[in-house]
């Protein structure tokens, strides 16, 4: 028989704390578990039922709510609503735990003064030109290398104005000083945008390592929409300048994303320390195909073919080769794509996807308009609609590192992070944010089944309007029990079919909540 689980139940929440007992539940199968409190869940929310018949919930306590820190500054979250909240001095709580009204308010005070103008230049240059976390993030190595690139690149900008002015006159371009310099400073601008766009794009950070897959691909979408408009300036030789710098930008971002992704991907194929021979070797692959490529297009040009039906047929091939390329790398890490895939998987399932599985069912193509349910690391403001939900909230992730909410009129899961958070920490508040949307969707589908069969009966049911994040507190609380006893079994499942857990690439934001200090 499988052995049973201890399993921590929170209790009712009030307002003054939160009390806890402990029930014995069979472990043999996750997905038992998640069905029978989905089953529980499906009793519509408080958001569902008339005023009449919802329960006051908590109130929100006057004074500080949190901290919060983001890149070394803090916020203090302040309630609104009430005199003496006006009193509360900034990073302390009111002597007295004064109840604020429910529709009260929280705003964001600043506790440190606004950086002076050249230290705000100064963190925007090092957004650019230093990776993130320097410089305990790389080697002491890493600035003499970078002062020494810095310089050679430096030195070969200003080599390429003379180089590109001889090439020129070398074609026939007129030998009038004017005249050369003029198409040769016209050129280096065009190469210079692209330059400036390839800089731009380099803030992208540790998305490089994170999403490779995505922005692999998507760096291939820009590399052909800056082909498509170099092909425009033979239909516009007039706004040639323009369009040229234009193509350089784009093209330049692509080449940024293909160098930035290529050594994570060849990593994933080297055994042992032989990275180099095989980034080598597939450069090497990449560079006859490409010389066969422009061969067999020389061939063809000769028949004088339809340019743009040329072009359409062969940057459908590159786009369908560079999806089929990306779909093909399996990496064992963890990023919010496979992560979510794994999850999903295993709450519906209560099986893990192996390595194979997990990179075959990941989303390639994101694009940015597309919504996302889950964000980790975020925000206080972006997560809490008002004080109370806050009040109600805490007391279910005493015991954790992270708080877990929904918020509605985003449609979004939020984890918070403490300050005090870890790696571990953050897979575990991902893995607990995807099971919360899990509840959440199972949620929405059985109240708009239950919409179309009162429509169908001719019934009217109540529904708010306006929902709060506490309105959804059952599923939070019913979430708590599954992540209890089920995190474990996820980690255990997930180190078996390979994936690395300890080097989690799920990217959270930078803000973390602090602990209130007392007055």
């Amino acid at each position: 028989m499988a052995p049973a689980m201890g399993l921590k139940r929170p209790a009712a929440v009030s307002a003054a704390g939160s009390a806890t007992q402990t029930i014995t539940l069979p472990a043999p199968a996750v997905r038992d578990a998640v069905r029978g409190a989905l089953r529980e869940a499906e009793a519509p929310p408080s958001s569902a039922r008339a005023p009449a018949m919802s329960s006051a919930p908590p109130a929100a306590v006057d004074g500080v709510l949190c901290l919060e820190e983001v890149d070394g500054r803090r916020w203090s979250y302040v309630v609104e609503g009430s005199a003496s909240s006006a009193q509360a001095k900034p990073g302390r709580v009111s002597a007295r735990a004064r109840a604020a009204p429910v529709g009260a308010t929280f705003r964001a005070v600043p506790l440190q003064s606004p950086l002076p103008p050249a230290e705000e230049i100064m963190n925007f240059i090092r957004s650019y030109v230093v990776p993130e976390g320097f410089p305990d993030s790389v080697t002491p190595s890493y600035v003499p290398y970078m002062t020494w690139r810095a310089l050679k690149h430096f030195f070969g900008g200003a080599m390429s104005v003379f180089t590109t002015r001889a090439l020129l006159n070398s074609v026939g371009v007129s030998q009038s000083r004017a005249t050369s310099g003029a198409v040769a400073i016209n050129w280096i601008l065009k190469d210079g945008a692209g330059r400036v766009g390839k800089m731009l794009f380099a803030r992208q950070g540790k998305k490089f390592d994170c999403d490779l897959k995505q922005l692999r691909f998507s760096g291939d979408l820009m590399m052909e929409l800056g082909a498509g408009i170099e092909l425009a300036t033979a239909a516009f030789p007039q706004l040639f300048l323009p369009l040229a710098c234009m193509a350089n930008v784009v093209k330049n971002v692509a080449a940024v994303t293909s160098t930035s992704t290529r050594t994570p991907i060849y990593k994933a194929y080297a055994k042992g320390e032989n990275i180099g021979d095989v980034t080598a070797k597939g450069e090497s692959v990449g560079n006859i195909a490409d010389l066969l490529g422009t061969g067999m297009s020389i061939l063809i040009s000769k028949r004088n073919p339809s340019l743009v039906a040329s072009f359409a047929v062969l940057s459908c091939g590159y786009l369908l080769s560079s999806y089929q390329e990306v779909r093909s790398v399996v990496l064992n890490t963890l990023n919010t794509a496979r992560f979510t895939v794994a999850v999903d998987s295993f709450v519906k399932t209560g099986h893990v996807p192996s390595l194979k599985e997990g990179n075959s069912e990941e989303t390639v193509f994101n694009p940015p308009w597309r919504h996302q349910p889950v964000a980790i690391g975020s925000r206080f403001g972006e997560a809490f609609q008002e004080p109370a939900s806050f009040v109600a909230t805490r007391p279910l992730f005493e015991d954790e590192r992270y708080i877990v909410t929904y918020n509605p009129t985003k449609d979004r899961v939020y984890a918070l992070l403490k300050d005090q958070a870890r790696q571990d920490d953050v897979l575990k508040a991902a893995f607990h944010a995807h099971v919360l949307l899990h509840f959440i969707t199972a949620s929405h589908a059985n109240l708009k089944a239950r919409k179309r069969l009162n429509s169908d009966q001719g019934s009217h049911q109540y529904v708010n309007p306006n929902p709060l994040n506490m309105d959804f507190l059952p599923h939070i609380e019913e979430s708590c029990k599954i992540v209890t006893s089920s995190y474990g079994i996820f980690k255990r499942k997930a180190r078996e079919q390979g994936w690395i857990m300890s080097e989690s690439l799920l990217n959270p934001g930078k803000a973390r909540l602090c602990g209130v200090v007392p007055q």
